[in-house]
């Protein structure tokens, strides 16, 4: 078996081509002058490093996307209707996997600062033996196409704006590939992402800070995707496309001073309380990185 491995969730739909048919409110064209808070924080964005091979854009050379491209476009905005973010589990979880569930909703209720829920899980045995396979390391995998296409699209709780299933197994998208991160339709605003190599074999007490920042990072950036942002080439930026686990972990969890601009415009949230939440969830749960990269840019305010 050929082994390609990709870190980015796989498109459904091509971000450039399907932009034009979401059904969304057409965002105004008159452009707002930047607030002052944006133009502050630019001094605490981290210019990012000439690309080396395997990284993400040395592979992926991207156009990038300005605020005024972001703000012109169509891409879905909160309304009455729609403005609950819902998180799906598949699969049996034991409690160290259910506590990062609950940490992973509280994180994206406040980096989004849009109510979130978890779900009711699904067992494994939903998903045919046509849509599962023993890997060539000797577990099981389920074909994500199936979990995107038969089952999460299928589900439209209450009010739903965005939906995220977490799979317990590894997944894989085509026969010739070994395995994928996860995969999305930004289109419909549906995305299912795998557990399964964030734990790097299984989840304990040693390893549970490093998988919970890996969760944060790749559900924060594809939902992200899913409110219209494209993959950030200003600064280092949670926005960033990576190629690997190695990637992700260097990037940061900070939303660059653009994209925060872009979300901000979107959903029109008060700035100070949503980086004072995110910085309150980081000290509790003693991740000290990502509470400084907090820290400074509520020091601007």
């Amino acid at each position: 078996m050929k082994k390609i491995t990709f870190f980015i969730l796989i498109l459904l739909c091509a971000c450039n081509k399907e932009k034009a048919k979401l059904t969304s409110k057409e965002a105004p064209k008159q452009i707002p002058e930047e607030a002052s808070y944006f133009k502050d924080i630019k001094t605490n964005d981290v210019k990012l490093p000439k690309p080396s091979y395997g990284d993400w854009l040395f592979s992926h050379p991207e156009d990038g996307q300005t605020f005024e491209q972001y703000f012109r476009s169509k891409h879905i905005v909160p309304t009455k209707e729609e403005n609950i973010i819902y998180i799906k589990p598949i699969g049996n979880f034991n409690s160290l996997q259910k506590k990062q569930i609950q940490l992973v909703n509280e994180y994206l209720e406040l980096f989004f600062q849009l109510k979130t829920k978890t779900l009711e899980p699904i067992s494994n045995d939903i998903v045919p033996n046509s849509a599962r396979r023993m890997s060539t390391e000797g577990h099981e995998q389920l074909l994500a196409g199936y979990l995107l296409n038969d089952i999460l699209k299928e589900e439209k709780p209450e009010n739903r704006i965005a939906l995220m299933g977490l799979s317990e197994l590894d997944l894989y998208p085509k026969p010739e590939w070994n395995y994928v991160f996860g995969l999305a339709s930004y289109r419909d605003k549906v995305g299912v992402s795998s557990i399964y190599r964030f734990q790097d074999g299984e989840l304990t007490a040693e390893n549970f800070d490093l998988c919970l920042v890996r969760l944060l990072k790749t559900s924060s950036h594809e939902i992200g995707h899913m409110f219209g942002m494209h993959h950030c080439i200003n600064a280092d930026c949670v926005m960033n496309g990576t190629n690997s686990l190695s990637e992700t972990d260097r990037s940061t969890i900070r939303l660059c001073s653009v994209c925060q601009r872009k979300l901000n415009s979107c959903i029109q949230y008060d700035n100070k309380k949503r980086l004072t939440d995110l910085d309150n969830f980081f000290k509790r749960n003693n991740l000290t990185e990502e509470s400084d990269a907090m820290k400074k840019d509520i020091s601007v305010i």
